[in-house]
């Protein structure tokens, strides 16, 4: 089982929007598109916010903007562009546009590291779902339309398998998709497809600030981190024992042993010179 089918896996079993007759346990809610894999961040929070569980929660990704706004989730992972208003959104990563073909295609002869150009898919019948996660400059497609386009990218795996023409999508929705009948190709010249991490503006809550932490790559002794600056190193105290003339001479003497311990000495005059003037 892929990344991907793992982390579905996860967002099923952790999902609590079922009705619960007690009251809710607090949880940081994760939603993610389809394609999404939140599976290593989620590891990470685990690791370090125990006390506290992250929920992964599966939404469309038409709807999950919406969803932020709402509150049925914390923070998302969604695809860019969206309506950014009263969001904060981090890019994170972009994916690369494959095309699925029946694995009788002639697509399907080339090997699987082998790119194909866009060109090549001018005769074909390419399958743009309403769900489309590409944005394609000026909405042009390439290839020839179908009569009816398919409403999701689910139905468009189903018609490319029946052969009624072939569908480009990023990397990640093929794996999600992946059939034994099907296979795919990296192609040259299609959009690329950013995954972006998003939070409501007025809820940048300390959980949102040590999620956003995990996903750029800090490390849980991150002097950026929140805990850091709640509860700041002690400063250090002179020690009343002693008179500042003892402390100097320590300070000196500390500095004299460095210079030793390096194989150096104390500045001062060369050896065999006198410290008088000559006449």
């Amino acid at each position: 089982m892929d990344d991907q089918q793992n982390d579905a896996a996860a967002g099923a079993q952790q999902d609590s929007s079922a009705p619960d007759d007690g009251a809710a346990s607090p949880s940081f809610r994760l939603g993610y598109v389809p394609g999404a894999t939140p599976g290593k961040w989620a590891r990470t929070w685990a690791d370090r916010r125990p006390d506290l569980p992250l929920e992964l929660v599966p939404v469309p990704a038409d709807d999950a903007a919406d969803l932020l706004r709402g509150g049925a989730v914390d923070a998302a992972l969604l695809r860019l562009p969206t309506e950014r208003d009263g969001l904060h959104v981090i890019a994170l990563y972009e994916e690369v546009a494959v095309v699925v073909v029946g694995r009788d295609h002639l697509l399907a002869a080339l090997e699987e590291g082998e790119h194909v150009p866009l060109d090549d898919l001018a005769d074909e019948v390419v399958l743009q779902p309403a769900d489309d996660a590409l944005d394609w400059p000026g909405g042009l497609v390439p290839g020839r339309r179908p009569v009816e386009q398919p409403t999701t990218t689910g139905l468009a795996v189903e018609l490319v398998a029946a052969g009624i023409g072939v569908l480009v999508v990023p990397q990640s929705l093929a794996r999600l998709h992946h059939r034994k009948d099907l296979t795919y190709r990296l192609l040259d010249g299609a959009p690329s497809a950013p995954v972006a991490l998003a939070w409501p503006v007025d809820r940048s809550t300390d959980d949102v600030d040590d999620f956003v932490g995990i996903v750029r790559g800090r490390t849980a002794n991150s002097s950026r981190g929140r805990r850091e600056a709640e509860e700041p190193a002690p400063k250090a105290r002179p020690d009343k024992r002693q008179g500042g003339a003892a402390g100097g001479a320590r300070a000196g003497g500390g500095a004299r042993a460095a210079a030793r311990g390096r194989g150096g000495k104390p500045a001062g005059r060369r050896p065999g010179t006198s410290r008088r003037k000559p006449r």
